[in-house]
């Protein structure tokens, strides 16, 4: 179908697909010097994965969903069940080590996503391992 790798990149490029990277693992630092809004200048900041908080039951479209699901009649909104993607986006949540301000970055997708760990693979061990 394609002749290389270039003229790959070229339509998909020119159809708008990305290449996926999703078998690849991302290792992220646990502190990064980046710009702070509120200090207008680059700070040192934390970083964290951003995971959604537990859903509210006083929240206006819970109370509509429950309101119409009570009673007989089974089940009124449709439930979806044709899930096409294995990953999600990881984003990250920044803190201002100085004014404490935060703010999210979404990064690629990605099956394995590590912060601030060391990989086990290329290490060394210094005091023998397997053969001595």
């Amino acid at each position: 179908l394609f002749r290389s790798l270039k003229t790959w990149l070229e339509v998909s490029q020119a159809v708008g697909l990305k290449l996926c990277l999703a078998g690849t693992m991302v290792n992220i630092p646990k502190t990064r010097n980046t710009y702070c809004r509120k200090c207008k200048k680059h700070t040192p900041h934390k970083v964290s994965q951003y995971k959604t908080g537990k859903a509210s039951l006083s929240a206006q479209g819970k109370r509509r969903y429950d309101k119409k699901q009570a009673g007989f009649g089974g089940q009124t909104k449709p439930v979806f069940h044709k899930k096409a993607k294995t990953t999600k986006k990881i984003v990250l949540k920044f803190e201002c080590s100085k004014c404490k301000a935060k703010r999210m970055k979404p990064i690629k997708r990605t099956k394995h996503f590590e912060l601030g760990t060391d990989s086990k693979k290329g290490s060394k061990n210094e005091y023998g391992g397997k053969y001595r």
